[in-house]
């Protein structure tokens, strides 16, 4: 049954029943005796069998009796002596697990019980093979329990507060520290020279083993002392191991630890140049002659740490005010950056990015300099060309259907992005012109250039933007030199016609470009109608690529909104040009339109903006945007008929999805419109309440409720902001609509919608809250008392969210100082809702609701607690609120390393404050 090929019922007991060996007093013997004496062939009970060990050791070791501690190491000794002896050696992840019980053994015993843990374990294995790999293995998992910061070793971490968090880690860091500290003294010097052992008898004859153990090196030199290991008869090993092909990635990674180690400045620097003297003339400098693109990619890393190593050797040396070995450090690192270029422009993009962090730091270096000499100007421009090289597509490279090595490329683009920006912090001017003579050269031959090189020469540009930052993008005035070649650029990229490139990388970058910098179009004002052209035909929204089409929607809304007033004398042939973009697409199965709904969104909110924002009278506009929004209405009309008659589930919900488009990109319209006034003064009041009552009908539907109500609840939000007081006859039937059949998400997105009226219109709208209090309120308490299955997680989560929404539309009435609602609701209600309030604040372990429960009650007692008050106010404060500010606090669930937690205490504090005050 542990077979993972099993049958899933065989496997979920025999599971079962390992789980209640791992707890049960003495099952921990029987799978050590099983271990001991070899009783099972079955890999799957050997795990487990060392898996309730390890349960063992890990949970309830200071319970066992010293001859049961015995038994234990005795059973791990005599496992270890079978391996040798066994005729085929165990699978790796078994090993893996032995080897994971024997670092929890050692970290429990070594300062106490079993000091010569180490020596024991190398009596038994000495230079047997299958030995050895074991003694490698167990050594990696100690260093994981030591050292591996990855590893969360307190496993309860999540159950426990932050506090006892924050002292077993404490604890554990200087146990750990106790058991390294140790080690140093008793037997690293014996494990470095078992290493060494172990390297000279098996790199001839044992890759793999070699390998292990070059690993264990580089994991334990970030902590030993350093001269165990980096001296002349272990680094001419390793330097050895450098030119045999099956070690040589290995021994890679462990110089790279070795120079990695913290030390001395002086000493890093002649420790880093001796290696790479040897290194050199071992000829692994010679870039060019190595095919080996996973031994470069190690390479490369192992350069880039000796290249960071000496550059913060340099800053120290700066800092302490050592100036002559800084100059010294300084022209070491000087000498790599040949080798630092070779690699950054490879073409194999690993090892390209592997030595990224050195070039990046050099440039710092360069930056701080006061002048720079011309090896160091020259190396600044051959950066600038690897960098724009490297910046390229390759031919294989998926614009249609990107994966994961599409993925990788994205990221390290970035990496060069940030190497772009340093290099315009060291020489801006350098970086301008080399942009500029790219971006020229390649443009003027943009039809017979390849797609990769057009389209690095326009992001180029467009990363100009950042790495060369102004304020509110004002790129085209200041520094004349500056703004004339971005002006200059930027002229030449709207009138090559390299928009009309056939290839959407190119096409996708002018669109990004021309958004990027919209000021210019403030400078050349002419270039508007071209790149609008752009934007409107089959380069743009009407581009075969539905990626492009998709993408060119949101800019060209962007690029609309940024011009403005300089939009005006196009604004109708726009409108006239997009009137096919905006229609409303049918929900007939196979419809193709050109724009998703998503993307329509865009569409409509730049109708919406240049209506709004044009220089028309208000009844031009009207004109307009009555012509926008009319067709919605029409089809909205015809659309819900349909759907009232609709019988086929699918079709209901296909048709519901169109209405809810519909009223979407009508909420979308009114995005133009900052406030009441703008609404007003373009005569588009009566066309946004003929809106309103076309959808609101939408709310008695029936069928496809969740989707049609959630669509018209964002439209009257809209309203309330647009149209404010004139929308108040229309919220009493809309409510009452969308407080029947409701379910939990329902009246959880529908009080955020009354909170808003209430905040906005106070005690005009107090007679309309007074009336609809209770039935909300009886909504809410049904949904909630609604039984649920004991672990149905999402249910649960539902509930919680609701009663936070119930709670802060107590909060928004009583914030809003219109007490008045809750009071006239009849002594008996009054004091059902005060009960949920204090209930909130203790019962529920939710801080954020406990802390808008205080919130309440501090409010109440501020308008109430008073002489003139409401009858038995004064009884409930002393009977119920007061006790709530102390219950609270001492629950067991009150988390006071949770900053929701402390907050809510603050607002507790804060009510017992207000009945001190006021009583």
């Amino acid at each position: 049954g542990l077979n993972p090929n099993a049958d899933a019922d065989f496997r979920q007991r025999a599971l079962a029943y390992f789980e209640q060996l791992k707890i049960s007093q003495d099952a921990w013997q029987v799978c050590a005796e099983a271990l001991a004496q070899g009783i099972y062939s079955d890999d799957h009970i050997k795990f487990f069998c060392f898996q309730v060990l390890e349960h063992q050791v890990k949970f309830k070791y200071s319970e066992l009796t010293e001859v049961q501690q015995q038994l234990i190491r005795e059973t791990l000794i005599t496992w270890l002596q079978a391996q040798m002896l066994n005729p085929q050696p165990e699978k790796t992840f078994i090993r893996n697990k032995a080897a994971q019980v024997f670092a929890l053994l050692f970290v429990t015993e070594y300062l106490t019980k079993w000091p010569k843990f180490f020596f024991d374990i190398l009596s038994v294995v000495d230079l047997n093979p299958r030995g050895v790999d074991m003694y490698l293995r167990i050594l990696m998992a100690v260093d994981a329990e030591l050292v591996d910061r990855d590893v969360v070793h307190t496993s309860e971490a999540s159950y426990y507060f932050a506090l006892t968090f924050a002292l077993n880690f404490q604890k554990e860091a200087r146990r750990n520290t106790l058991l390294k500290d140790t080690m140093r003294e008793q037997c690293i010097p014996s494990l470095v020279e078992s290493w060494y052992q172990i390297l000279q008898n098996y790199q001839y004859n044992n890759s793999e083993l070699t390998c292990q153990c070059l690993e264990v090196v580089g994991a334990y030199v970030s902590w030993i002392d350093l001269s165990l290991i980096a001296n002349e008869r272990f680094i001419n090993m390793l330097l050895g191991h450098m030119s045999v092909e099956v070690l040589r990635e290995e021994a890679c990674d462990c110089l790279f630890e070795i120079v990695n180690k913290g030390m001395d400045p002086i000493d890093k620097t002649k420790l880093v140049e001796s290696l790479c003297q040897v290194l050199q003339s071992a000829g692994l400098f010679s870039i060019d002659q190595e095919d080996d693109v996973d031994f470069l990619a190690r390479f490369s890393k192992l350069v880039n740490g000796m290249g960071q190593a000496l550059i913060a050797s340099w800053t120290k040396l700066i800092k302490n005010g050592d100036m002559k070995s800084a100059q010294d450090t300084l022209q070491a690192i000087e000498a790599k950056v040949a080798l630092m270029l070779q690699l950054l422009i490879h073409e194999d993009d690993d090892i390209s990015s592997n030595i990224i962090g050195f070039c990046y730091d050099y440039l710092h270096i360069l930056k701080q300099l006061s002048a720079l000499s011309d090896q160091q100007k020259a190396n600044v421009e051959a950066i600038m060309l690897a960098v724009m090289k490297k910046l390229t597509y390759d031919e294989e490279y998926n614009f249609e259907n990107e994966g994961e090595d599409e993925a990788m490329f994205v990221e390290y683009r970035k990496q060069l992005k940030l190497l772009l920006d340093r290099l315009a912090q060291v020489s801006p001017e350098l970086l301008l012109a080399s942009v500029r003579r790219v971006f020229n050269t390649t443009l003027q031959n943009w039809q017979t250039t390849r797609f990769m090189e057009v389209e690095v020469a326009i992001r180029l540009l467009y990363m100009l933007a950042e790495a060369l930052p102004v304020s509110h993008g004002a790129h085209f005035s200041g520094d004349v030199t500056k703004a004339t070649a971005l002006q200059d650029m930027m002229r030449t990229l709207v009138t090559s016609g390299v928009s009309a490139y056939q290839h959407t990388s190119v096409t996708l970058e002018f669109f990004e470009t021309v958004v990027r910098y919209e000021k210019f179009f403030s400078v050349e004002p002419q270039h508007i109608p071209t790149v609008l052209m752009a934007f409107l035909d089959h380069r743009g929204l009407r581009h075969t690529s539905p990626k492009v089409r998709s993408r060119t929607a949101y800019l060209f809304s962007r690029f609309v909104k940024s011009l403005n007033k300089q939009m005006n004398p196009f604004i109708e042939d726009v409108l006239n040009r997009i009137q096919d973009l905006l229609e409303l697409s049918p929900p007939e199965n196979g419809y193709q339109a050109l724009l998703s709904s998503d993307d329509q969104l865009f569409i409509y909110e730049t109708a919406g903006v240049l209506i709004v924002n044009s220089e028309y009278s208000a009844e031009r506009k009207q004109v307009l945007m009555r012509n926008l929004l009319t067709p919605l209405m029409e089809k909205f009309k015809v659309l819900l008929e349909k759907l009232m008659m609709a019988q086929d589930e699918d079709r209901q919900m296909a048709l519901a999805d169109c209405l809810n488009h519909a009223v979407g990109f009508a909420s979308r319209t009114s995005k133009a419109f900052s406030n009441k006034q703008t609404v007003k003064q373009c005569g588009c009041s009566e066309v946004y309440l003929d809106c309103l009552q076309t959808f609101l009908p939408a709310l008695s539907c029936p069928l496809q409720k969740e989707v049609l109500r959630s669509g018209v609840r964002t439209f009257l939000h809209r309203m309330i902001i647009c149209l404010e007081e004139e929308v108040l006859p229309f919220i009493p039937s809309a409510s009452e609509h969308m407080l029947k059949d409701c379910e939990a998400k329902d009246l959880q997105e529908f009080i955020p919608l009354i909170n808003q009226i209430t905040a906005k219109f106070k005690a005009q709208v107090s007679p309309f809250l007074q009336q609809m209090f209770m039935p909300l309120l009886h909504a809410i308490f049904e949904v909630l008392l609604l039984p649920a299955e004991e672990n149905d997680q999402s249910a649960a989560l539902e509930k919680q969210m609701l009663r936070r929404s119930y709670f802060a539309f107590l909060q928004t009435v009583t914030g809003s100082g219109m007490s008045e609602v809750i009071a006239n609701q009849g002594a008996e209600n009054v004091e059902r809702v005060l009960f949920t309030v204090i209930q909130g604040a203790v019962d529920y372990p939710d801080p954020i609701a406990q802390k808008t429960c205080f919130i309440i009650l501090s409010k109440l007692v501020e308008l109430w607690g008073g002489k003139d008050g409401p009858v038995g106010f004064a009884d409930f404060v002393y009977k119920h609120i007061v006790p709530a500010c102390f219950l609270a606090p001492l629950k067991q669930t009150f988390d006071l390393a949770d900053a929701q937690t402390v907050l809510a205490l603050s607002e507790c504090a804060v009510t017992l404050k207000t009945i001190h005050l006021k009583r």
